[in-house]
């Protein structure tokens, strides 16, 4: 190998990490963005009634 190719090939692993480390960041940040919206639609959701029998069923003699 030549010592111009050794260089090259170093700098392109170097590369190849920052690349890789810039990916993760961001994908971490991704998941941390879905982890709130998930978390605002959770509760979001109504609470249940004091009663557990009242909004449960649904009189279909009526």
């Amino acid at each position: 190998m030549d010592v111009s190719q050794i260089a090259a090939l170093a700098t392109s692993l170097n590369d190849m990490q920052t690349r890789n480390e810039a990916s993760t960041l961001v994908f971490k940040k991704a998941l941390d963005n879905q982890a709130s919206a998930a978390l605002g639609l959770i509760e979001s959701i109504p609470q249940l009634p004091a009663n557990p029998a009242v909004g449960r069923n649904i009189n279909t003699t009526a």
